[in-house]
């Protein structure tokens, strides 16, 4: 008999987080009202295709009549490279490979979906522009992985069905594309505390009590089930994404977003004496 799925693939370890499903009406309407303030300060960080780098400018090209000593080149310097590095190289490849899964999760959030996949909104295409950027940077590293011969491809691209198979909480947090994309970001969310300062820190105190996953959470490989745990040691050992670093981009956010200062605040909102106070630096020795 053929295999079969008799269930849906899920976690090794299964994260159970409460999750409101939908927005009152008066939410949704608030990122109905932002529409063209989004079409004016959001997608102005998306760029146009043909001014986008693309992941053939960084690799050997096949056309060429030096395509094979291009690729021995490439293969040469790859064995100087630690195996750690590849580690992280490989972490990252699978994590941005699962793009689609990502674009999925933002087209549930209600004010800002997607329904017809090619709607008009400015919240529909930066969406849609987000993921396109995106999905350049895994391109490049499977092929650079490929290409490299340090690796074992079959492998990674059952990682990348598990981790996809697998989905997602939306209690996560994920890097952006480049400076562009953290700059939409936050003002997305400076904007919020701008016209919604209590719906605004109480989403922002309710995310930062809750433990916060990265999307290769429930990354794979068919045997080790603490995958994302040994992934994340490496690439804290060597400095490549550490608790410091988390915590000083959390440290930036707050500035910017005025969070300690905010005034105009209800009581229920955190304008009381126990009001969320936030500093990350404290969550960590140096």
């Amino acid at each position: 008999m053929a295999d079969t799925i008799k269930k849906p693939l899920i976690p090794p370890r299964e994260v159970h987080i409460q999750v409101t499903h939908s927005m009152p009406p008066e939410k949704v309407e608030i990122f109905k009202s932002l529409n063209d303030w989004a079409d004016k300060n959001i997608l102005v960080h998306l760029k146009q295709v043909e001014r986008c780098w693309q992941p053939q400018d960084f690799l050997p090209e096949p056309s060429s009549d030096g395509f094979i000593e291009e690729v021995n080149e490439l293969r040469e310097r790859a064995k100087e490279l630690p195996d750690d590095y590849f580690v992280c190289l490989v972490g990252d490849m699978i994590t941005e490979e699962t793009l689609p899964t990502y674009q999925t999760l933002l087209n549930t959030f209600d004010g800002v979906r997607d329904e017809t996949g090619a709607n008009l909104t400015s919240w529909a295409i930066w969406t849609r522009g987000w993921t396109g950027e995106e999905k350049r940077h895994g391109d490049l590293l499977n092929k650079y992985l490929y290409l490299s011969g340090r690796v074992d491809m079959k492998q990674i691209e059952k990682m990348i069905q598990y981790l996809m198979g697998s989905g997602m909480v939306r209690s996560l947090s994920h890097t952006s594309d480049e400076k562009r994309h953290e700059m939409a970001y936050t003002k997305i969310v400076e904007k919020l505390f701008q016209i919604d300062p209590d719906g605004a820190l109480l989403v922002f105190e309710d995310m930062m009590r809750k433990k916060i996953l990265m999307p290769g959470h429930f990354m794979y490989d068919g045997h080790d089930e603490n995958l994302f745990e040994h992934f994340s040691a490496v690439a804290q050992r060597i400095g490549i994404y550490t608790a410091k670093d988390y915590a000083d981009i959390l440290e930036h956010l707050i500035k910017r977003w005025k969070v300690d200062s905010l005034t105009g605040l209800s009581e229920g909102g955190g304008g009381g004496e126990d009001r969320p106070r936030v500093c990350m630096h404290s969550c960590f020795k140096d």
